[in-house]
Order: C-alpha cells, then structure tokens, then sequence
C-alpha cells in the first residue's frame, strides 16, 4: 500500500477538498510511439507535464505508467510514477488501478490530466478543480473556444456540445461528445480531454463496460453519458497542442524552446 505524506487541501466556502491528480503515460501510442520520453529543452514530455501539474498546487501528482521507463525517467527528474498493468482499455482505466494502490481515505477527487500535453495552462487546470468543489458535481471537464474552422471536420480534434453557454464563470452540463460536425451550430467548443473525477463517480464508471458509443467514436468519456453520468465542462482559455504526431511533437518543442 502506497501512502504519501504530501497532502493539499482546499477550501472554498469554509468546505475543505482533497484532490489528486493522476497522469496515465504509456509508450505504445499508436500514432507515436515512445512520446512520452520524447526530449524538449532537456526533458521528457511526461516530465514536463508532471512539472505542469505540479505548479498547478491543487494535490499530490502521481504519473500512473505501462512502461518501467516512464516510472525511471518521471523519478529521476523528482517526480512521483506507479507502474501499472499493460492491459488496460483506457487512461482512466489505468489511473484507478494507481488510486487502489494508495492511501486514498482522505481523498475527495481524482482529476485525470493528459500525458501528453506539456502547454497546458496552469489557471485551466485550476479553473477546473475550483469549479469542481464549487457545484460538488460527478464528472468535469475543459473545453475552449474553437478558434479555426477547419477543426470542426477534423476528427482528431474533439468537440463537446454543451446544454447552454459556456463562459469563464459557468459549468453547464455536457449534452454529446463527438469528432466531426458539418457546420458550427452553437454551443460547440474544442473539448480537452482533461476530467476530474468524483471519487465515487471514478469507482463507478470504471465499473461499467465499455459502451458501443465509446468503442465507435473511440471517446471514452461516451461511457459516463451512455450510463447516466453527467458531464460538466468549465472553460479554458487556452487549447494546448498535444503531442499525437511528430509534426505536433516539432510544433509543441519550437514554442517550448521560444518560451525558455
């Protein structure tokens, strides 16, 4: 049993809550494989965002790896990794098998943070976590305004389509998920494929099977719609580029080594 004496605490309204923050990385990506030991300015990419989430300040920060390498590079650069099963479906899959693994009784929510985007904004991942103790709801997300049209026919660009309008200071609720849309009809924004879990609501959907929407659009946060798990989305005021292909890994390291 994992236990870390480290801990962060909340409070909003006199209410104090826990999080923590998990980061799923594994070097199988099919798209690149290897990507989370890829180097900028001297780093890795999963250490940088381990770093990111970090200086985030909003709980423990602990990498949940397939791959020992992972494990070795996120420690020598002084962060925290757990080496988990290689047989898991999906990254929140993957963060649950590290959140049983731990000391978790003083824990209120779990947020699932992307391994592959080191640009992610600080104040987005707090925006997050703040508006998530805020409503006490089952499920959060980020989402930001689309800037160029073209990535409303670009599948690998992810839009959610929200109950109403999304703006700095709301959470409304998430209707559908989807990666191609003809035209921009409202209430569309980029999704970013950032959740914070309640930890109740984390136990329970890794508890379902895996649904045929999540399966064909190969959208994993399908299986809390398709299972009654509301979904609400807080804005982000940036929408980072995550490394999926090497021409993102070059776009990702030229900005990272123009902003050092």
């Amino acid at each position: 049993m994992y236990n870390f004496a480290s801990v962060y605490i909340v409070i909003i309204d006199k209410k104090i809550m826990k999080t923590l923050v998990i980061i799923p990385s594994r070097l199988s990506a099919q798209r690149l494989p290897g990507k989370p030991l890829m180097k900028i300015n001297g780093l890795s990419i999963i250490s940088h965002v381990f770093k990111k989430a970090v200086q985030a300040n909003i709980g423990e920060v602990i990498v949940a790896a397939e791959d020992q390498e992972i494990v070795d590079d996120v420690k020598k650069n002084g962060g925290q990794a757990i080496l988990t099963k290689n047989d898991h479906k999906t990254g929140t899959d993957r963060i649950y098998e590290v959140f049983k693994k731990i000391n978790t009784s003083n824990i209120d929510q779990v947020m699932n943070l992307q391994g592959d985007e080191p640009l992610i904004n600080i104040d987005d991942i707090k925006n997050l976590n703040k508006q998530m103790i805020k409503s006490a709801t089952q499920l959060g997300t980020l989402a930001s305004q689309i800037q160029d049209r073209t990535f409303l026919e670009n599948p690998n660009v992810v839009k959610v389509l929200t109950k109403e309008n999304l703006n700095e200071t709301n959470f409304p609720e998430a209707e559908s998920f989807m990666r191609n849309i003809s035209e921009h009809k409202e209430n569309i924004y980029h999704h970013l494929g950032i959740y914070c879990y309640n930890k109740d609501t984390l136990k329970k959907f890794v508890s379902f099977n895996q649904s045929a929407n999540e399966i064909k659009n190969k959208l994993e946060q399908l299986r809390a719609l398709d299972n009654k798990i509301k979904i609400n989305v807080a804005f982000a005021k940036f929408a980072p580029i995550g490394v999926d292909t090497e021409e993102d890994f070059e776009a990702v390291k030229k900005i990272m080594k123009y902003k050092s």
